[in-house]
Formats: C-alpha cells, structure tokens, sequence
C-alpha cells in the first residue's frame, strides 16, 4: 500500500511552527505499508487540490492522507479542495472518524473531513493535531487495505450472515 501524506499548516509551512502530525501519520498506518510523498504546504485550496490531482493521477499512490484545514475559519480549504477533485464521496469513513472521537472532543462535531476517491486512490482528510489523527486514524487504518484493495480492482468475497 503506497501512501501520500499531506499537511496543511500555514504555520509549520512557513517554518514558524514544527509539525507533529507526519510521524503520527505515519506512525498509525497499517503494516506492510509504504509512504512514496510526504509534504507540508500552507492553507492554499489551489495548491491543495494541485496536489490531490498529481498525486491520485500518478497511478504511484494508493491513498492519501491529508492533515489539517477541516475546521470552520476562512483558511481551512481541505474538504473544499478535496470536494473539488473527487470522483465520489465514502462517507462512512468520515462519519466513523466523527462518531469515535465526539465522546472525548465534542468539538469534533465541528469537523468537516470527508473522505473520497480519485480514480483508483482513496482520499481521507485528517484532523490537524497530533493526538486527532492518532485517534481517527486508528478507527480507520484497519478497513484502509480492504479500500485500496477494492479500488484497485479485488471484487473479493464480502462477508456472509450466519
């Protein structure tokens, strides 16, 4: 599984803050995975969506996971940008990220990540802050290699009831 981590930071962009949040992403991705682009740009929704567009048009990354600018202020542009480049949305993932973290942040409800695909890569936006993407990217890491698994084509078998 091949990954892309993107961090939107005006702040850690402009060398005025360091960044937590890359080794926690990478951190909590699943076993056997591999990080092929990491970078840290500012709350700039061109940019952003320039580098959702290269990255998921590559046919080099499976999924990529962006970090930061899912809040409510003017500068937060990642769930617009991402809304600008994706073929269609996988509310699930987003909604399970919400839903495990609102018992201990209720401001999580505030959150705007979604998650979507572009061709065959799978996008998932991420809160901003070291301790948000450990805990959602726990509730999702495990379902992540069963996505990139059926986008890049495994019709696999689902899960039968008893």
């Amino acid at each position: 599984m091949r990954f892309a981590l993107l961090v939107l930071s005006d702040k850690a962009a402009a060398g005025v803050r360091d960044d937590g949040c890359l080794p926690v992403m990478e951190a909590g991705l699943p076993q056997g995975s591999r990080v092929v682009v990491r970078e840290i740009v500012a709350d700039d929704g061109s940019l952003i969506e320039k580098r959702l567009r290269a990255w998921c048009d590559s046919g080099d990354v499976d999924c990529v996971l962006t970090s930061g600018g899912t809040g409510l202020s003017a500068r937060d542009l990642t769930p617009q940008a991402t809304l600008a480049v994706m073929d269609y949305e996988v509310p699930g993932i987003a909604e399970a990220m919400r839903a495990a973290s609102i018992g201990t942040v209720p401001s999580a409800m505030l959150s705007r990540a979604i998650a979507a695909v572009r061709g065959k890569t799978l996008i998932v936006n991420l809160p901003g802050s070291p301790r948000g993407v450990r805990e959602t990217l726990g509730v999702i890491a495990g379902v992540l290699p069963h996505a990139i698994e059926l986008l890049a084509g495994s019709t696999g078998e689902h899960a039968t009831e008893p």
